[in-house]
Order: structure tokens, then C-alpha cells, then sequence
């Protein structure tokens, strides 16, 4: 069979699934499958592929239509132009969190602090960006913690990253120029709400913490003023309805400069405060 007919045959059995962009998971799949860049796929359109990469490309179609995510298929992601492992324990890194990494790279500072890594991307991109900072990244899962070391290695940043298994600030000494975290913001409601591909590939952790969804807000910020430099910055993601809930509690916990900055979709992403 040639990359052509199996493209067509593919992204009709993805549509027939349900898939809503048939075309291009199908592209990147099968892309995968012979290590190519998706783009390259169009000069094959009429070489033939061996039976056991048909055989493998089309395991790989099963899966997504089972509604496993295209990432944990491929068992990466890319995030800020570099790829990064993910897995059944991380939280796939989305491109409406690179406006986290925008701002932060805006500020001028030494070390920061993530609270919840997961996959580590954020940490280590802001490393990647800046060879002169030094990084302690926490999370709760051990599991996390053993993808986002893998990460680090791969990009050149570990001697740099210091990761601990920590239940936000329980474990952290010191004091940073810049907090950041992308915390688990979901509420239960909306949690009921979501769609199969994240409730059964994403790890419940890393969405939501329960009730109002603002709980991992309250831990953070009953402490982070006390864990920040002299004139440190602060950057949390926030879901886009909950810029004027949480500024709330960046105020209660004695902020200044607070702001809600937006993502490309021009929705509320990031909210950032700056110690005095």
C-alpha cells in the first residue's frame, strides 16, 4: 500500500470513530510510524510501506479511535520547539502555557521555583532559554518527577534542575526571584464535563483538586509571598473564568502590581504579582 491510500483509508476510519481532525491525526501518526517530519510526508505520496509499518500504523489508529490522546500514542509532545516524553502520569504540556513562558522570560532573574512539574516542560524550557538559571522543581507524583528527570537529561539542563517529591512548599527552603505553577484548576462540575481523551489519559491530579477548583490557589499563595525575593515575580496559569476569583486571593495574601494577562486565543491564562 502507498502513504497516499493508507492516508485516505486512515482518516476515513478516524472520521467514521468520530475524530475531529481526522486529516491531521492521521498525518502525524503515520509520520511517526516512518519517522519522518509531518511535512515530508507529501513527497511519498505514491512510495509503498512495508507490512510491519502498516501493521504498526494501523495499531496506532486503533488507539486513537479508543480516544487516546495523539501525544500519548506518540509518547511526546512538543512544547516551545522542543519535544518532550510524556506518559499515562504527566499532564500533556498545552501551547496556551507557553504564554507562562513569555512572561517569565520577560523578567530578569537568577533562580525560580515550580510547584506541580509534571512533565518538567516549563522548567526546563525557561533553562533551555536561560543558561544562567538554576531551578528547583517539585511535585507530588514520584512517577512525575522520574519523567521530567528524563526530560531535563535530554535537553542538557539537569545539572540545573534540582527536582524533589513535594506537596507544594512542604519541602522548599529558600527564596526565589520567580514562582511559577500551573496548577490543577479544575472544578469537580467541570470535571464531570470533560471529554474521555483527558479523564482516561491524564492524571486526575494534575487537573483538579476538587470543589471550587481554587484550592491549589489557597496553598500556593498562603505561602508564596514568604518564599519570594525582594521585588520576585509570581506566575500562575488560571482557567480563563477565574481571573477575578483568584486575583482575590492574590490581594488577601498581601500582592501588589497583580495582573491577568492573556493567551492567543485572548482569554484570561496567567495572572502575576510582584513582591515588594
Amino acid at each position: 500500500m502507498k502513504v497516499q491510500e493508507l492516508l485516505i483509508a486512515s482518516q476515513a476510519k478516524l472520521r467514521e470513530c468520530g475524530i475531529s481532525d481526522p486529516i491531521r491525526d492521521a498525518r502525524l501518526l503515520l509520520a511517526d510510524c516512518l519517522e519522518l517530519r509531518t511535512q515530508n510526508l507529501n513527497l511519498l505520496n505514491d512510495s509503498y510501506i512495508s507490512e510491519i509499518k502498516i501493521s504498526k500504523f494501523w495499531r496506532m489508529v486503533k488507539e486513537r479511535c479508543k480516544r487516546k490522546p495523539v501525544s500519548k500514542i506518540l509518547g511526546y509532545r512538543s512544547f516551545w520547539g522542543r519535544d518532550f516524553e510524556i506518559n499515562e502520569n504527566v499532564l500533556d504540556p498545552r501551547g496556551d502555557t507557553e504564554t507562562l513562558i513569555e512572561l517569565i522570560l520577560d523578567c530578569k532573574f537568577e533562580n525560580m521555583l515550580e510547584l506541580g512539574t509534571g512533565s518538567g516542560a516549563i522548567a526546563i524550557t525557561v533553562l533551555a532559554e536561560r543558561p544562567e538559571v538554576t531551578c528547583v522543581a517539585t511535585d507530588i507524583s514520584e512517577y512525575a518527577l522520574k519523567t521530567a528527570s528524563t526530560n531535563s537529561k535530554r535537553h542538557g539542563v539537569e545539572s540545573r534542575l534540582k527536582l524533589l517529591h513535594s506537596n507544594w512548599f512542604d519541602k522548599i527552603s529558600g527564596s526565589f526571584d520567580v514562582i511559577v505553577s500551573n496548577p490543577p484548576y479544575i472544578s469537580s462540575e467541570e470535571y464531570a464535563q470533560l471529554s474521555a481523551e483527558v479523564v482516561k489519559y491524564d492524571p486526575k491530579i494534575s487537573l483538579t483538586l476538587g470543589g471550587d477548583g481554587l484550592e491549589a490557589y489557597r496553598e500556593i499563595l498562603s505561602q508564596a509571598l514568604e518564599k519570594l525575593s525582594k521585588n520576585g515575580h509570581i506566575f500562575l496559569e488560571i482557567g480563563y473564568t477565574q481571573a477575578n476569583a483568584v486575583g482575590h486571593l492574590f490581594r488577601e495574601a498581601g500582592f501588589q502590581q497583580i495582573k491577568v494577562h492573556k493567551d492567543l486565543g485572548s482569554r484570561d491564562r496567567v495572572i502575576s504579582a510582584k513582591a515588594s
